[in-house]
């Protein structure tokens, strides 16, 4: 994952310096300033097309998608909502092709069409083999009842506040997508229970985030026995 980043800030940073030289040498070439500069818009909107298409198929190859499930559909959907927002979704199963037709339509007039086959759930940690980073423990309470604690688990590279931050940066997109402004017009309370509970699990996965259960367990707090005194005491 690590060596993924590395790669698309390399990209990013070669097609920066790719219409740099366009902004340099255009006017050299092109003695018409509107003219060189049609140009430069032209293969700038171009690059930023082919960025958005790559980072879809990436958003895509992310999803899990084990069967063909309505409930499993239902959190593939609630996905993309999360993801995109405004977006006009058609999400349909393809049972002759064992995959999930998916046409998303932007505002913008953007459009992407993918196929995601139905495949495997991942291991845990093991999203680039050749960095693996495993999960570790991140239970999680409430100020009014810290006695409540959320199973839930973080990459081991993310610090305890990274992890909130980025929990609570979730919950905000969550409640702000389609699926979680429908659940409020359902009159379901915007609590971290709620949130917690409903929010897909591909979601927090794409943060670094996991939830083991959906419900809170009490915490259970040891007595500890007193020492018993030897007998020459």
């Amino acid at each position: 994952m690590a060596e993924s980043k590395k790669t698309s800030r390399s990209k990013r940073d070669e097609q920066m310096q790719v219409l740099d030289l366009l902004r340099a040498v255009l006017p050299k070439v092109a003695p018409d300033p509107a003219w060189a500069e049609r140009i430069y818009a032209a293969c700038e909107v171009e690059l930023r097309a082919k960025n958005r298409v790559i980072s879809f198929e990436k958003f895509c190859d992310r999803i899990e998608l084990p069967d063909l499930e309505p409930k499993t559909v239902e959190e593939v959907k609630q996905h993309f909502e999360a993801g995109f927002g405004d977006a006009d979704l058609d999400i349909q199963p393809d049972e002759e092709n064992r995959a999930l037709s998916v046409d998303v339509s932007l505002p913008d007039g953007t459009q992407f069409h993918q196929l995601i086959r139905v495949r495997p759930v991942s291991a845990e940690g093991t999203d680039d083999p050749e960095v693996a980073l495993k999960f570790v423990s991140f239970p999680v309470a409430l100020p009014g009842d810290k006695e409540l604690a959320w199973s839930l688990a973080k990459r081991e590279n993310m610090t305890n506040d990274e992890a909130a931050m980025a929990l609570t940066k979730i919950e905000d997109d969550f409640w702000a997508s389609k699926a979680g402004q429908k659940l409020l017009r359902d009159r379901v309370e915007r609590s971290f229970p709620e949130f917690i509970s409903r929010v897909p699990a591909g979601l927090l996965n794409e943060h670094g985030l996991k939830r083991h259960y959906k419900l809170p367990e009490t915490v259970k707090v040891l007595r500890v026995a007193a020492a018993k005194k030897g007998n020459g005491a």
